[in-house]
């Protein structure tokens, strides 16, 4: 537990340096590794890019799975991890709580947790539910000998409802319940995001996404961590489907120089190839 411990502690220090934190979403243990080879200094792991990686679309793994891929994960590299649990896996507080106890038996440094229903007629939960909601999160993650760090996302901006001070309303409520972290993913709007993080006193996460101000406006903004939820995944699907057709469509192998700076990575990241793989 001292170094669940320890890690916690270290991620929580990280939303709090000079610069905003950097947080990378692996979605298997091999870019966990390269992730971490590459120099960053904690990781999260993202539900899109994991349910991607089984051939199923975003909300459909179980609470099973995604503690086990979160228990994978923390597996593959000494970085603090944070776990992507959706809405916990559940409407009511006790069993959000009873996820992120799980999810603590994992070595985890952190969790989230979504205000969104996973249904489309209804798809936040109302303020106050949704504040017990993050109360009985917080509870669960910083009770015992390890303290996690819990983020509260506010879901409107996924959901087709872009209402600034309601998402504002919201990420206060969560910031009085517990949370230690804010996020609203979707925001893109650099007046809207400094605004965001004016009116709150925790640190405030930011997704990358298409739109969304470089590092150093969000940095200036107040924006202490930014992630890329499954982006990079569905990047590296992007680069399969460009070589399959290039091969399938044209039968050249261009694709070849993309596949040897992989492998050229691979090897440092994940330990010496054996002689008979280099080539």
């Amino acid at each position: 537990m001292g170094g669940q411990q320890e890690k916690a502690a270290r991620f929580l220090a990280l939303h709090h340096g000079s610069e905003p934190l950097l947080l990378p979403n692996p979605w298997d243990q091999g870019s966990a590794r390269l992730l971490a080879w590459l120099g960053f200094h904690a990781l999260a792991t993202t539900s899109s890019g994991f349910a991607a990686s089984l051939g199923r679309p975003d909300g459909s793994v179980t609470r099973k799975e995604a503690l086990a891929h979160a228990a994978a994960i923390v597996a593959a590299t000494d970085l603090p991890v944070s776990a992507d649990l959706e809405n916990c896996f559940a409407d009511d507080p006790a069993g959000v709580a009873e996820t992120v106890r799980l999810a603590r038996q994992t070595g985890l440094a952190g969790c989230s947790v979504e205000d969104s229903t996973g249904r489309a007629g209804e798809p936040v939960y109302d303020i106050a539910l949704a504040a017990d909601r993050v109360t009985a999160a917080a509870e669960a993650a910083h009770s015992g000998p390890a303290r996690l760090v819990l983020t509260a996302r506010a879901e409107n901006y996924l959901h087709g409802r872009p209402d600034l001070a309601d998402t504002i309303a919201r990420l206060q409520a969560y910031q009085a319940a517990g949370a230690d972290v804010l996020y609203a993913p979707g925001l893109t709007r650099l007046e809207d995001i400094r605004q965001l993080a004016g009116a709150v006193d925790l640190p405030v996460n930011v997704l990358a996404v298409a739109g969304a101000p470089r590092v150093s406006d969000l940095a200036e903004a107040g924006v202490r961590r930014i992630s890329v939820g499954g982006s990079f995944a569905f990047a590296a699907l992007g680069t399969v489907i460009s070589a399959a057709r290039e091969l399938r469509d044209h039968g050249t192998y261009g694709f070849l120089e993309a596949a040897a700076a992989g492998r050229g990575a691979a090897g440092p990241a994940f330990g010496s190839w054996p002689e008979e793989e280099r080539a």
